[in-house]
This record gives C-alpha cells, structure tokens and sequence, in this order.
C-alpha cells in the first residue's frame, strides 16, 4: 500500500502532470469565485442591502425569509442586468467563439481582445453608478494607497477607463453599500416614527404593560399595503440605478 501511495504522489508531482493539475486547480479557483464576482459587478447588494433594512424597520427578524429576499434581489438584478450582459456578450464572447484562428497567437490575442471588450460594458455600468451617486471619493482613496503600497506617485486619472479593475471594484462596492443605507434610512424613518407615535400613546394611556411592537406591527404592515409598498420600493431601487447607454 505504501508503494502504491508513493507512485501515486510521484506520478501527481511529475513535471508533466504538474501542469495539468495546477490548470484544473486554477480552473476550480476561477469558477468558485464567479458568484462572488457576479455580486460586486451587479446591483446586487444595494438591492439586498435595502429589502434587509426594510425587514428590520418592520421589526420582524424572520419575515419575509431571507431566500425570499435573496430570490427577489437576484431576480431584479438580472433585470437591471440583462442589457449590460447583452451587451458584453455581443462585443466580446461572440465574435470570440465564432471566430477563426490559424494559429495559437491569433488565438491568444483574440481572446485578450475578447476579454477587454467583455468587461468594457462592465466597467461602464459600474463607472455610471459611482458618477451618479456621487462617491467618486472612493476611487481617489485606493488609488492613494495602491500608490503608497507600491511607491509610485497618485495620478488621478481623467477617465474612469483609466482606472484599474483592483480600484473600480472595491469602489463599486463601496458606492453600492453607501446608495443602499441612504435608501433604507429612507425607507426606515417612517416605521420608526410610527414606534415612536405608538409608544407615546400607550406609556400616555397608561398601558405599560402593553408591548408597543404589538400594536405598531400591524399599523406598520397596514400602512406598507395601502401604500403599495413593494411597488415603491423596487420602483425607488430601479430610479435609483443609471442604465447602460
């Protein structure tokens, strides 16, 4: 058996399965960050960070279930979503696979060319919505320390092509969790002044044994149908979002 285990690990580590195995390796690595980066190039987060905010000002930890939630934020930002990858498709991955190649150079330089066309309308979606919040603040702070981290001097670039993947990402990031708690406080004032409203009314009526959450609950979920409340909601998320083009 030990000889067995020996071979098995010599013939793993031979030079020419090395290859083989660190290509399956990276091809693994690369696949299970796609949910990861599909979430920081959407609008994925400012639509999950906002129906959360919403589900605690109604004070109900449980309700709607978080896969509801989940469900709903990913069905809407495939929506917002579906012309950028349209889009990234018919300029980058299509003309790439219906492509010929003669040699593995072509090969090789239509696929960088590929990948730079297929994150182009990426970069756009993401560059509208940091331009049209405002938060412009975050690219110039990484860009200050990926200077200082690597010695060279800030240039503040003119154009948002101009700025790194590294940079615009994180930033993104940034900029959607910023957008998404100025909407729900937006959305969680309301409730809290009916809690507000409730309480005075019951510690006034002298009623303290009486749970506020009792009563605001179900003036809450009242008003959020009279309202239409979802309807505003998403209709608040979508204005709130710069389309592509």
């Amino acid at each position: 058996m030990d000889s067995v285990a020996t071979w098995s690990s010599d013939a793993l580590l031979a030079p020419g399965a090395l290859g083989p195995t660190l290509k399956m390796f990276l091809l693994f690595s690369v696949l299970s960050l796609v949910p990861s980066l599909l979430i920081m190039t959407t609008c994925y987060v400012r639509i999950a960070v906002v129906l959360g905010i919403l589900r605690q000002a109604w004070g109900i930890q449980q309700f709607p279930p978080q896969n509801v939630i989940a469900g709903l934020s990913l069905m809407l930002s495939a929506t917002v979503m579906w012309p950028v990858w349209s889009t990234a498709y018919e300029q980058g991955i299509r003309p790439y696979t219906e492509g010929t190649y003669s040699t593995d150079d072509e090969r090789r330089a239509a696929f960088s060319t590929a990948v730079t066309d297929t994150l182009t309308p990426i970069r756009d979606f993401m560059s509208r919505q940091i331009e049209a919040t405002g938060n412009e603040a975050a690219i110039d702070l990484l860009m200050q320390y990926h200077a200082q981290a690597s010695g060279k001097p800030a240039d503040a670039p003119a154009y948002y092509e101009d700025v790194p993947l590294s940079v615009l990402l994180p930033a993104y990031m940034l900029s959607e969790l910023k957008t998404a708690f100025v909407i729900g406080i937006q959305l969680f004032l309301p409730f809290v002044i009916i809690d507000l409203v409730v309480a005075a009314i019951t510690a006034a009526s002298g009623l303290a044994m009486l749970p506020p959450t009792l009563v605001s609950l179900p003036l809450k979920l009242l008003l959020f149908v009279l309202i239409d409340g979802w309807y505003l909601t998403v209709e608040l998320l979508l204005n709130s979002i710069q389309p592509l083009g």
